[in-house]
């Protein structure tokens, strides 16, 4: 079918009123500043950064000792110019964000600060790896249903969300904007997991399942704690200053001592929560104050009914009973 020639000449107007609203009191356009960080950028270095701690099973197969040297050498010597880029893209920004300086002359050398933050991260690989090791043996020892640490690393949503964070609370911990938000972002984006790369979580830590799980900025999560779906770490509220403005920067979610279980879509909430070493935290609780170490939290059993065919006479009937 042939398209209508005079339908398409109203195009120049449309791109005229679309373009007017463009302006300066605009919060969603970003024209005439330095470039963002790129998006694109930023989750090929995370990518790269993978293939790094879990050499082999990603994108580079076939590897061995005779070509590992290279294989690793390559990606950080990419990794360096890349990071050394977005980082430098990102702080620059972040000097910039309510300024009126929208210009690209700097007096600070952006490229000289995310060169070294670039190196400090690739230094941390080793620590990361370790980490990570962890977190697997974590998920192996915490599942069944896996027969082997290579079916975790392969398939696992939750220690591919658990690595991103990882990697993204390290740049945290350098001070590097934007990024870190980026990464854990594609990462719910693909398994479903939301964790702020801002929280504090310990070793062997494993979420099970993992679609719905949210760990909040303020977290701190001790070692050997376990998570199932569903589950949020939340805040309980917002407080506000005398303007009504958010208050940022405080303690808004929970602490989870060592040895934890929290089952399947539980909440909880709150910056002075504290859930005690060993607690177990059973399915669809909503807590909002501490619980003490070695405590089980159960909600009392349900009363469900259902309703079926019970005979011609009586062609339905409820029946209750206790799961």
């Amino acid at each position: 079918m042939a398209s209508d020639v005079r339908l398409k000449e109203q195009l120049p107007d449309l791109t005229e009123l679309i373009v007017q609203t463009y302006s300066s009191e605009d919060r969603i356009n970003h024209l005439g500043h330095c470039p963002l960080p790129s998006y694109t950028g930023v989750i090929e270095c995370l990518l790269d950064l993978k293939d790094i701690l879990y050499p082999g099973y990603r994108r580079k197969v076939g590897l061995h000792q005779g070509n590992i040297h290279f294989h690793v050498g390559s990606l950080l010597d990419t990794l360096h110019d890349q990071l050394t880029t977005e980082i430098a893209r990102a702080l620059r920004h972040e000097q910039r964000v309510g300024s009126q300086h929208l210009d690209c002359v700097d007096e600070v050398d952006f490229e000289a600060k995310g060169q070294a933050m670039a190196i400090e991260l690739l230094k941390r690989i080793p620590k990361l790896r370790m980490i990570l090791a962890k977190d697997v043996e974590a998920a192996y020892d915490g599942d069944p249903a896996c027969r082997t640490t290579d079916e975790i690393v392969l398939c696992y949503p939750g220690v591919m969300a658990i690595t991103v964070y990882r990697i993204a609370h390290e740049l945290v911990e350098l001070d590097v904007p934007f990024l870190p938000r980026m990464m854990t972002e594609w990462a719910h984006q693909k398994t479903g997991i939301d964790i702020h790369p801002g929280a504090t979580i310990g070793e062997y830590f494993f979420i099970d399942h993992g679609t719905g799980v949210v760990i909040g900025e303020t977290c701190e999560i001790g070692n050997h704690v376990k998570l199932y779906q569903g589950v949020t770490l939340g805040a309980l509220s917002f407080p506000t200053d005398s303007e009504g403005q958010l208050i940022r920067g405080t303690k808004r979610h929970p602490t989870i001592e060592d040895h934890v279980v929290v089952y399947a879509n539980a909440t909880i909430l709150g910056g002075k929560t504290v859930i005690g070493r060993e607690a177990v935290i059973g399915s669809s609780v909503w807590i909002t104050r501490s619980v003490s170490a070695k405590t089980t939290v159960l909600l009392e059993k349900p009363q469900l009914r259902v309703r079926g065919v019970v005979s011609e006479a009586d062609p339905e009937e409820d029946i209750n009973f206790q799961i």
